[in-house]
């Protein structure tokens, strides 16, 4: 055989392989269970036949070099549990202004590691001085700076912040938590009993939780992503006196405040509908059967990262270790987990909450390629929101803190300036 002759016949082996895989666990799950059999196993071949030049070896054991070498997620905190109401332990972390470990553990980040990464992400550890410059003129020594509190998004966990913490740390007080069933909080009780679905709201006092345990006092920023802007918007929703009195500023990054149900997600109207549809009842099939489906997520994760990479980057070019990063994060998310949280989205609308923020300064960020959550729902929440500054980000797509960490960063230390401002003077007003 040719090398490309090899090459096809081991993408068709392989999508195979993922068509054999996902058909399995489809008739342990019924109908529903076949029909994602079908979309994945097409999806496999697809992205096996536009890979078909790169063996399969090669890519697994490209996968295990970035995941050993990878520098990103490794920031750690000073660890806390809060709890929620139905007793779900809730992970967070708490990086203090000040600390010089901190700042020492940045630095070695920015300066440690720019000779494996990308021009972009270089640029944005380079960057992060003059930021750290910015923070310190606009802080001063005028008490009490705000407390930055991260809400990661769906399939996450507050690693993905990992750009926005290294900018941060030492220089501003930074908490960043797992959500319910993510990353390293525990899972959440109600759904382990099947008491009680996932809602955004139940999110939302997830979080009302978190700030109890870890901001017990002084102003607050709201930082929140996709599924975490979401869990920003119930807690005002749910809380509009607590953010009256302690939130200073928000900042909500490729996010919805509703109608979820219409998003298209890059495909022909009739794969929407028929996405939407069935994608409910396929999950909650397939968490059914967990185990099986996990050993198919494995034995095909290859193929499957092209699909993730799709829908989070908005450009091929990302580079290699963060891409890796982003799958890493999505898949250590339990099938099941991906099920219970999934008919959550389709009923969520805040759009009335948000004037809970209408008088704090707020930042409305996107990429322009969003593909789970368009830049045009960034545009309407911004819409709503006085003092919103709204960026939308050519070419990014919905890991846009990432994919674009520099820009992030510039837009979210201009905000925690806007608010320590606007704390200040409303302090002052009071006096």
């Amino acid at each position: 055989m040719t090398d490309g002759t090899e090459a096809a016949a081991q993408a068709v082996e392989t999508a195979a392989e993922a068509a054999g895989n996902w058909a399995r666990a489809g008739r342990q799950a019924g109908f529903a269970g076949m029909a994602i059999g079908v979309v994945a196993a097409g999806a496999a071949a697809g992205v096996a036949i536009e890979r078909m030049t790169v063996g399969r070896g090669m890519r697994r054991r490209a996968r295990l070099a970035l995941d050993a070498a990878g520098p990103y997620g490794t920031l750690r905190g000073t660890p806390g549990t809060a709890f929620a109401e139905d007793g779900t332990a809730l992970y967070y972390e708490v990086d203090e202004a000040g600390d010089r470990q901190s700042g020492r553990a940045a630095k070695e980040d920015r300066t440690g590691r720019t000779a494996r990464v990308s021009k972009e992400v270089r640029a944005a550890q380079e960057a992060q001085g003059g930021l750290r410059r910015r923070l310190t003129a606009a802080l001063g020594r005028r008490a009490p700076a705000p407390t930055v509190v991260f809400s990661h998004g769906y399939c996450l966990s507050q690693d993905s912040w990992h750009f926005q913490r290294a900018a941060l740390r030492g220089m501003v007080r930074t908490v960043h938590w797992d959500q319910r069933s993510h990353g390293r909080s525990a899972r959440g009780h109600g759904q382990i009993e099947g008491k009680e679905p996932v809602t955004i709201d139940l999110l939302g006092r997830d979080l009302k939780a978190v700030l109890d345990a870890a901001v017990p006092e002084g102003p607050i920023v709201l930082v929140g992503h996709s599924m975490g802007g979401m869990t920003v918007m119930a807690l005002a929703d749910q809380f509009p006196e607590y953010v009256a009195e302690r939130v200073v500023g928000v900042a909500l990054i490729g996010t919805s405040a509703g109608r979820l149900s219409e998003v298209g997600f890059g495909l022909p109207s009739m794969g929407s509908k028929a996405f939407h549809w069935l994608a409910p009842g396929v999950l909650k099939a397939l968490g059914w059967q967990s185990e099986i489906v996990e050993r198919g997520r494995r034995a095909t994760a290859d193929l499957f990262a092209g699909l993730i990479k799709r829908y989070s980057f908005g450009t091929q070019d990302v580079d290699p270790a963060i891409a890796r990063f982003g799958e890493r994060l999505i898949e250590a998310t339990p099938i099941d987990v991906v099920a219970e949280f999934f008919p959550a989205f389709a009923v969520h609308d805040k759009t009335d909450a948000l004037v809970a923020y209408d008088n704090v300064p707020a930042l409305v960020l996107a990429g322009e390629k969003d593909l789970i959550t368009p830049a045009e729902h960034s545009r309407t929440i911004a819409e709503v929101l006085p003092n919103a500054e709204l960026v939308c980000v050519p070419g990014a797509g919905h890991l846009v803190m990432l994919e674009r960490p520099e820009l992030v960063n510039d837009h979210l230390v201009a905000l925690v300036e806007r608010a320590s401002e606007a704390a200040r003077s409303s302090r002052t007003a009071r006096a």
